[in-house]
């Protein structure tokens, strides 16, 4: 739902470090890999209930998200192999998140992160379905041009995600009473997102039929 508005804020910050990433040959790929592999580094942090040095590596790995799609853009070489390296490899660190939490204390979070697990496997799901047929339609991206994927909106998204991972490090205490609440707002965003994205595909269709 934020993301819209934060990205657009964010993206002119980037710039100057970018710059100085393409002028010593750093790829974007490199840096959606190393990014990747700190933010699992979370994992075993989590599990040893090292909550904000698993903050650190999470915060890390959000700044290499940032910086990767912004260095493609400055060096002009996006492309969908790397879009496609950056999504998957996102949401398999989204996933990751929760699995630290439920082994730091499997008996009081181990239900609460399967079902935040199980809608993240919905959000994430219609998202890249849709992003497929949207594809396929050459469906304009207005509100994210500069991505790779064509993003369809929902409640929560990339900016609530991270800012959930966020109050859990510093409030791991309370990690399945926000679970809980993350996944009802992530089953929102799969009704609206199956809801919107059929009817979106239904409406080209027939004018592909016209």
């Amino acid at each position: 739902m934020l993301d819209k508005y934060i990205t657009p804020v964010i993206k002119p910050l980037l710039t100057p470090v970018v710059a100085i990433f393409d002028k010593r040959g750093i790829t974007a790929d490199t840096l959606t890999v190393t990014g990747f592999l700190i933010g699992l580094l979370a994992v075993p942090l989590l599990a040893f209930e090292l909550w904000y040095l698993a903050l650190g590596a999470i915060i890390i790995n959000r700044i290499f998200d940032g910086l990767d799609g912004a260095l493609a853009r400055y060096s002009k070489q996006s492309s969908s192999a790397g879009g496609f390296l950056d999504i998957t490899l996102d949401f398999l660190f989204y996933a990751a998140i929760p699995l630290g939490f439920i082994l730091a204390n499997p008996a009081q979070n181990a239900i609460a992160g399967a079902i935040l697990l199980a809608t993240f496997i919905g959000t994430g799901s219609s998202f890249l379905a849709f992003a497929i047929a949207a594809e396929k339609f050459k469906l304009d991206k207005p509100q994210f041009k500069y991505k790779s994927f064509y993003y369809l909106n929902g409640l929560t998204e990339g900016t609530e995600t991270i800012a959930l991972f966020i109050a859990f490090c510093i409030w791991p205490q309370h990690f399945a009473i926000m679970a809980y609440f993350f996944a009802f707002a992530c089953a929102i965003t799969i009704v609206t997102r199956i809801y919107g994205g059929y009817v979106t595909l239904k409406q080209q269709e027939s004018i592909t039929d016209e």
